[in-house]
Parts: structure tokens; C-alpha cells; sequence
């Protein structure tokens, strides 16, 4: 059964990936190569004063904006990986299946999440954060939720188009995983599903596995 998920924020639309049996790794070959071309073509042809000016970045920070969040305060992942990149910093190498999201998110300008399916007890709603509501965020410390974007189960917040927790981070040890992409709600549904079919393609080529479930909400 997928997992099921609402939302309750407005100006949104999900695009929903399930996959089953991948095996973690460190991405090589054809996903690799695929890493460094975008990033080299993004240094080349972008700096970071004209990140702002793509119209994906100005979609986003208008999704932003809709939730009452600064994006200038809280920048959306997609936007912080755009200016990384731009900076010549090169993109963060943590495995194939979080290496593939990213190299997604470049790609459309969209935040990406991806989170450890075993550690999340359905339904998941995306909803703004409630008062006192906190986690740990990856690479960061507690993070304050009240008010922001987040996807949450039964246990709480875990995710967020800003930063994501690590309740259910990617690791070596999960293979079974849920991923979500945050598209503005103009986005139109046929490019949300490629974005979707090339995140599980990236996946399961570098990682095996299969997509057991593919969906947009709303």
C-alpha cells in the first residue's frame, strides 16, 4: 500500500516516489558523470547574482512567500544547492540516492527530499510546523519549526523543503525509501511525473531496487 499523504499548505503540489530493495552506495559511472556535467554547465553559465533571476527560483520563492515564509531567511534547498553550484563549490557527495535527488533538484529548481520509509508511521501530512515543534536538522542543529513547511507522520515533523531531519535520513542502512518533491502548484503534472520517473531511473540503475509507487498530490 503507498503511504498515504495530504496537504495542508496551499501553492503546493507533491510529487510522490516509492522505492523498495535499493542498496546504498557511493555514486559512481553514469550518475556521477551526469553530477559533474550539470555542475560544470551551471558554474559556466550561471553566477550566483543571476540565481535569483531563474524562473524556477522566482516560482519557489513565491511558493515560499504563500506559506509566509521569508525565502531570503529560510532558502529553499533548491535555491541554497543553485548558489552552491554557481560558486564553484561543487555539489555534496553522500551517496547515489541522495546525490540522485539533488542532481534533481538542479536540475527543475525544486526542492527534493528523500527519507528512510522504515522510520516513517503513515499518514503524512504536509502542514505547517506546530508551537514548540522541533528536530535535529542534518548537518545543522535543532531546528524550530513553528510556522515553517513540513512533512510529518504520527512521530512528528521529519522533513521540510528547507532542511530535513535526521529521524529519517538516508543511510547505508535503509533500502526502502520515500521521496517527495516540492513543485510549485503551476507546475504542470507531465513535468513533475519526468522529474519523478528520472529520480527513480537515477535510483535504481545505481542502486538497484525498484519503484513500487509514483504519485502528485494534490
Amino acid at each position: 500500500m503507498p503511504i498515504a499523504v495530504s496537504v495542508e499548505l496551499e501553492g503546493v503540489r507533491l510529487g510522490i516516489l516509492e522505492l523498495d530493495g535499493v542498496s546504498v552506495a557511493v555514486s559512481s559511472g553514469a550518475l556521477s558523470a551526469e553530477i559533474l556535467h550539470l555542475c560544470e554547465q551551471i558554474h559556466r553559465s550561471v553566477t550566483v547574482d543571476q540565481v535569483s533571476e531563474r524562473d524556477s527560483v522566482h516560482a519557489v520563492r513565491a511558493m515560499f512567500r504563500a506559506w509566509g515564509i521569508d525565502p531570503a531567511r529560510y532558502r529553499p534547498s533548491s535555491e541554497a544547492l543553485l548558489r552552491r553550484i554557481a560558486q564553484g563549490k561543487g555539489l555534496y557527495r553522500i551517496s547515489n540516492v541522495v546525490d540522485a535527488g539533488n542532481l534533481g533538484s538542479l536540475e527543475t529548481g525544486w526542492p527534493y527530499g528523500i527519507y528512510n520509509r522504515a522510520l516513517i508511521s503513515p499518514p503524512v501530512t504536509f502542514r505547517a510546523g506546530q508551537t514548540s515543534e522541533t528536530y535535529e536538522g542534518i548537518g545543522k542543529q535543532t531546528w524550530h519549526l513553528a510556522g515553517r513547511p513540513v512533512l510529518a507522520d504520527e512521530n512528528g515533523a521529519f522533513g521540510s523543503p528547507i532542511s530535513d531531519s535526521t529521524r529519517t535520513m538516508v543511510t547505508d542502512a535503509a533500502h526502502d525509501f520515500l521521496a517527495m518533491i516540492y513543485a510549485p502548484a503551476n507546475a504542470a503534472a507531465i513535468a513533475i511525473e519526468s522529474a519523478l520517473q528520472k529520480l527513480s531511473e537515477r535510483i535504481t540503475k545505481s542502486g538497484g531496487g525498484s519503484s513500487v509507487h509514483i504519485g502528485i498530490v494534490p
